[in-house]
């Protein structure tokens, strides 16, 4: 008779015939695993890890793979803009105009749910491609052959601040890495007078979820986005007033000569190294930044042509002077620019939350936005910035069919919105993914926002699954754990 397992706790107890049986399946298993990785059956490879020099941090580093973009310039709406006026032409939404959504919610995000309600602007074909277009953004309306849209886009939430937060770091939680801090985490910079990662606030103040737009999470800190505007220079950048530049090369001189030996003594002190690395690039940008932020040196028809000399809309004119201040620092190899359309919540009055006055405000937020953009990429086009530069213009999420009872503005939607892209990489003139008719969710190609930085990172030359950091024990990403490439908008 077979003597029972001996026990402890209920748990058996490894008998040498188990671990010797147990081990032989584990190694036939570590074998399949090696085959099937060389055959690339594995799906996705082990994570890269980035060997970062703390001494350099900005230093320029290889992709994963050869890139199609060398820089990004993201142009952030802040306030959710609504894909009804704008880009997503729904004719049924015209002809069912003031009737109910068929099975629709009765309650929306912020109140009861009123009628359908047309768009608030008429629609026309644009462009060789014949894509209707609202009249809302008449200069980025004939662009339109320029752009690779998605209108089949998702956010996990339908709150402001979480959701610029899932749009910027991949998460709706605060404390994650943005965007642009991976992106220059990943591959450094061209510049080193000039920080990687450069966030442009709107004139009229920062977005819902501020800095966490353009922080830098659990990486390292000098991975942060750098936030300055034509208006609001970088601060504590200028030398005592009360020293002649010759004293102040003088002191710079002696702190370094104080920072290396100061090192000497304590070789292999990461947090050092990038400290004096911070102090040496602060000394730098007190050279660079006043060239790079001085636009009296752009010729009259640029400023003309942005709108930056005009004396009627001084918030068009602040914006236009940052449209011209993103163009110079791509010109000058910064890896990430994020500019911004857009401030904190307001009602709308001050991003594009068109709840109640939508058109109203639309208006306004219409003529700061649109002239100043579309001079950008054409200004950027005509440079040859585009042949290296991925352009994404995008919102956190958008709006709903219908009105809210009782007002005039459509409430948040963040089940089918429209975001595009435009540059190195990217295909032109093509619209990818739908909404319903009445374009209230995506249907065909849905795309959650995962997949928009997942292909900003592919032109990179980044594998989004493989560019990790490991956090608290968790191999994080960017992406989490989901996220596809949008091949069909590239080139």
């Amino acid at each position: 008779m077979t003597a029972p397992p001996l026990t402890n706790r209920g748990r058996h107890w490894l008998d040498r015939r188990r671990f010797l049986g147990d081990m032989t399946n584990g190694l036939g298993a570590v074998a399949l695993a090696s085959l099937l990785s060389q055959e690339g059956a594995l799906g996705s490879e082990a994570p890269l890890v980035t060997a970062i020099d703390p001494a350099h941090p900005y230093a320029p580093r290889p992709p994963h793979y050869p890139a199609k973009a060398r820089n990004v310039l993201v142009i952030f709406c802040a306030g959710a803009v609504s894909q009804l006026e704008t880009w997503d032409y729904k004719p049924a939404l015209i002809k069912h105009d003031g009737t109910p959504l068929p099975g629709g919610p009765k309650v929306t995000f912020q109140g009861p749910a009123g009628d359908l309600a047309r768009p608030q602007y008429p629609f026309r074909p644009r462009g060789e491609t014949g894509k209707m277009v609202s009249d809302l953004l008449p200069h980025l309306a004939e662009l339109t052959d320029e752009f690779a849209f998605i209108h089949s886009l998702t956010s996990k939430s339908n709150t402001h601040g979480p959701a610029e937060n899932f749009l910027s770091t991949g998460f709706v939680a605060d404390g994650f890495p943005s965007l642009g801090g991976w992106s220059s985490y990943a591959l450094g910079s061209e510049n080193q007078n000039l920080p990687a990662f450069i966030a442009i606030p709107d004139p009229r103040g920062v977005p819902q979820a501020s800095v966490n737009n353009w922080g830098a999470g659990f990486l390292p800190a000098e991975f942060q986005g750098t936030t300055f505007s034509s208006e609001n220079p970088v601060r504590h950048l200028r030398p005592a007033g009360d020293l002649s530049a010759q004293q102040d090369a003088e002191v710079r001189a002696m702190l370094q000569k104080v920072n290396q030996a100061h090192q000497q003594r304590h070789p292999g002190d990461g947090q050092l190294a990038a400290r004096i690395a911070s102090y040496e690039l602060a000394a730098r940008m007190q050279l660079s930044m006043p060239e790079i932020s001085d636009l009296s040196t752009e010729p009259e028809y640029i400023l003309r042509s942005y709108g930056a000399d005009d004396t009627n809309n001084g918030t068009k004119a602040a914006y236009a002077r940052n449209c011209i201040l993103a163009r110079r620092l791509i010109e000058r190899g910064v890896r990430f620019v994020q500019l911004f359309n857009g401030a904190y919540a307001s009602g709308g009055e001050l991003n594009w939350d068109g709840h109640n006055k939508l058109k109203e405000q639309y208006d306004r937020h219409a003529g700061i936005l649109d002239q100043p953009t579309a001079a950008l990429i054409r200004d950027m086009k005509s440079r040859g910035l585009l042949e290296d530069t991925l352009v994404v213009w995008c919102t956190e999420f958008g709006r709903m069919p219908m009105f809210q009872k009782g007002s005039q503005g459509r409430d948040h939607n963040p089940d089918g919105f429209t975001c595009w892209l435009t540059g190195a990489g990217v295909q032109r003139g093509i619209s990818h993914g739908q909404t319903d008719e009445l374009g209230r969710r995506a249907i065909e190609d849905i795309h959650p926002l995962y997949d928009l930085n997942a292909t900003i990172l592919h032109l990179l030359g980044l594998d989004h699954e493989r560019l990790t950091f490991e956090h608290n024990g968790v191999q994080r990403r960017l992406t989490n754990v989901e996220g596809e490439v949008i091949h069909e908008i590239l080139s």
